[in-house]
């Protein structure tokens, strides 16, 4: 382990023996909102697209009231004849992502992926995980020709992490995008950006309403948040006005 890994470790256990009540709460709500958690998926019989969704919880909508409330879940809603082929797991990092595409053998109009919240909180090294995002990139567009990469938002903003670790889930958070960002220009992908600065980030302003009982995944109106943006900078069509 270098001494970067070593010391981040060891501010991190510092933290989380100061605040263990705090954090084994939060622990416990977090596990009981993955396994409660629903993957959404739809099928129709003739649909007009092909989805297939990978990634971790977010991907699954943890946190979400409703699955229908999730990132996947909000684009049936706005697009019912599309097939969602959900494949997100919880706890996936971008090397498991690859695994979920791997295990893959259709061919679908679109691919997106919603991942990179585990890596920073896991301190994946930063180069393991430039590999993992560039092969993720690479089996995703195996399976379809537009390819939209959704890593979490800043992780150092969700209530979970007291200071210095938001600090340092912060900083990974910024590393993240900044990888996913060059590799998306590098192969073609779509990427969104949902890193946003403390001022005008929602989750940093009004964190209990973006996000989970456990304080780390986003709410229902976190999900809301993220899927205007996917809408926006991902390049799928908004909600059909009545």
């Amino acid at each position: 382990m270098s001494r970067a890994r070593l010391l981040a470790w060891l501010g991190l256990a510092g933290v989380v023996a100061a605040t263990t009540g705090c954090m084994a709460q939060r622990l416990s709500v977090a596990k009981d909102l993955a396994a409660h958690a629903e993957a959404f998926s739809t099928a129709p019989e003739q649909p007009e697209r092909r989805l297939l969704l990978v990634g971790d919880s977010t991907g699954v909508g943890t946190g979400a009231t409703h699955p229908r409330d999730s990132v996947a879940g909000r684009i049936a809603r706005s697009h019912p004849n599309w097939l969602i082929d959900n494949q997100a797991e919880n706890g996936a990092k971008f090397a498991d992502v690859a695994e979920q595409l791997r295990a893959a053998n259709k061919r679908y109009d679109l691919v997106l992926v919603l991942a990179g919240g585990n890596d920073v909180i896991r301190l994946t090294p930063a180069v393991r995980l430039r590999e993992n995002i560039a092969s993720t990139v690479r089996l995703a567009q195996a399976h379809a020709n537009v390819v939209v990469l959704m890593p979490s938002g800043n992780v150092g903003h969700a209530p979970f992490f007291p200071p210095p670790v938001s600090w340092l889930m912060s900083r990974r958070s910024k590393q993240l995008h900044a990888a996913v960002e060059q590799i998306a220009q590098e192969s073609g992908a779509r990427y969104v950006r949902l890193l946003e600065p403390p001022e005008t980030d929602p989750f940093a302003l009004q964190p209990k309403l973006m996000h989970a009982a456990d304080g780390l995944h986003p709410s229902s109106r976190g999900y809301a948040q993220w899927y205007d943006k996917l809408v926006r900078q991902g390049g799928l069509a908004p909600e059909p006005t009545h």
